[in-house]
């Protein structure tokens, strides 16, 4: 599909270009890429534009544009465009009448259409429906978040409808900025920027400012299995009617429809779009009892998102060689995991020999990749495999594996606390989110002791290949509910 013209596009942050123009790296998954010569001036051009973005008007330009935005090396920068807007407006809604009241004020403007999924009390929808001039129809009885999304869609006659949760309230402009992303025709949903109201300042409200399970960040993304972002929350969602096939949500699904609803629509080659330029305030739970509920719910989607997504929820990924190697490490062997990642290197070399700069790229890859793997093994001790970081943790102090399994743990909350510097303490912070973890991880591994899989909780060790001997670079995993993947995907090709 052609990039329409006018569209600029800037590239990703992660992108880094090597050798003249010549290749360049990063992308979802992160890849390395050869470029051909006459591509080297117009990549030139993006990275100078910097985020403001460029529209290239000649053929090698719109053609590079394209295929940089469907590897996820950039993403587009549309003006935003003042409405009205060709949308509809679905908001599934299960009691709360107040939070409606208050998610109907702010999407005036649009039709909208309220579904109420058999809420015990439908009178108090009704009339908030009614005084805002919405669309009511209602579920004999409660048949989950994604029947109602399906509910309202059959019923949307306009090009796009804008799935909102009866908790949110998008900003002002909302649609302004978002509705341009569908000049692009790959593009089949665009999500923005979800983050909780201020709420009451007390320690949980300052976390949920920090690290609310629906805000995915502050830098847009193409959203597919494998990348930064693996998934959006359909908390907030503008989809294209005509991009989805049939009930667009999987009805058997009450909890991770919305990560099974993105990974079919980038399986069909559709894009999914982040924008957080776009911003939609959110009720947070701030009850401490149900704030670890929510996050252990969230955890029970992974065996039936297992079942229907083989391979892609495996808690880690790590190579057979890093897997060597961060093992040396932990046993104090310095010398020996240097030598055994220097032939890494050296075999990877080997594959990328006809790329500019092969030797120092493959140096690159390695240390990258060993360093995704450790973190993405400290997460998933965090999470999926908890009962063993308990462990680990208890057994520092006498262990020097156990040390090392603990600072593969702890270091990267300690980097997010720097690089985020939320409203709270090292301390208080650290222990809140590995009781996050630990909350998101017993729900794993309760739905996969009921589904009766071990699939969630199985790490996918990526062996060397057998003929060419190089490493196996580190694939990425998609992480439901915010969890953001801990390894990247380096696909020399």
């Amino acid at each position: 599909m052609t990039l329409p013209p006018g569209l600029a596009v800037a590239l990703d942050r992660d992108t880094a270009v090597r050798s003249g123009g010549r290749v360049a790296t990063g992308g979802a998954p992160w890849r390395v890429v050869r470029l051909a010569d006459a591509a080297g001036p117009h990549l030139e051009a993006l990275r100078r534009a910097g985020p403001r973005g460029l529209a290239d008007p000649s053929p090698v330009g719109r053609a590079l544009a394209r295929r940089l935005l469907d590897l996820g090396m950039a993403h587009p920068v549309p003006a935003p465009r003042p409405g009205p807007h060709d949308v509809t407006v679905v908001i599934p809604a299960f009691g709360r009448a107040d939070e409606l009241e208050r998610c109907l004020t702010a999407v005036k403007g649009p039709p909208v259409i309220v579904v109420d999924d058999g809420s015990p009390d439908p009178e108090p929808l009704r009339r908030a429906a009614e005084a805002h001039g919405a669309r009511l129809v209602r579920h004999a009885r409660n048949r989950g978040p994604a029947a109602a999304r399906n509910t309202g869609l059959r019923l949307v006659e306009t090009p796009i409808a804008a799935f909102v949760d009866s908790d949110c309230r998008p900003a002002p402009g909302w649609l302004d900025v978002l509705v341009p992303h569908f000049d692009d025709p790959r593009v089949a949903a665009v999500a923005p920027r979800v983050v909780p109201d201020a709420g009451d300042g007390t320690l949980l409200a300052r976390y949920e400012a920090a690290r609310s399970s629906l805000d995915m960040g502050a830098r847009p993304a193409l959203v597919r299995p494998g990348g930064r972002l693996g998934f959006v929350p359909t908390a907030t969602l503008l989809v294209r009617v005509a991009a989805v096939e049939g009930d667009a949500f999987d009805e058997e699904l009450r909890l991770g429809e919305d990560v099974d609803f993105v990974w079919r629509l980038d399986d069909r080659g559709r894009h999914v779009r982040y924008e957080p330029a776009a911003r939609v305030a959110h009720t947070a739970r701030l009850r401490p009892a149900d704030w670890a509920r929510r996050r252990h719910e969230y955890g029970t989607s992974a065996a039936d998102l297992a079942r229907r997504h083989p391979g892609r929820l495996a808690p880690a990924r790590p190579s057979a060689w890093n897997l060597t190697v961060l093992g040396l490490l932990a046993r104090g062997r310095p010398a020996a995991a240097a030598a055994c990642a220097g032939a890494s290197a050296a075999l990877l070399a080997r594959r990328l020999s006809r790329l500019p700069s092969g030797a120092s790229l493959a140096a690159s890859i390695v240390a990258r990749g060993a360093a995704a793997d450790a973190a993405a093994l400290g997460h998933a001790l965090r999470r999926e495999w908890w009962p063993l970081g308990v462990l680990a943790l208890a057994a520092a102090p006498r262990s020097r594996t156990a040390r090392a399994a603990a600072l593969a743990m702890l270091a990267p909350i300690a980097l997010e606390w720097v690089r985020e510097r939320p409203r709270i303490d090292p301390l208080r912070y650290t222990a809140l989110r590995l009781a996050e973890d630990v909350a998101y991880g017993s729900g794993v591994t309760a739905a996969a002791a009921r589904a009766r899989s071990a699939a969630p909780l199985l790490p996918d060790v990526r062996l060397p290949k057998i003929g060419g001997g190089s490493p196996s670079p580190p694939r990425g995993r998609s992480r439901p509910k915010n969890q953001p993947p801990s390894q990247t995907s380096q696909s020399p090709s």
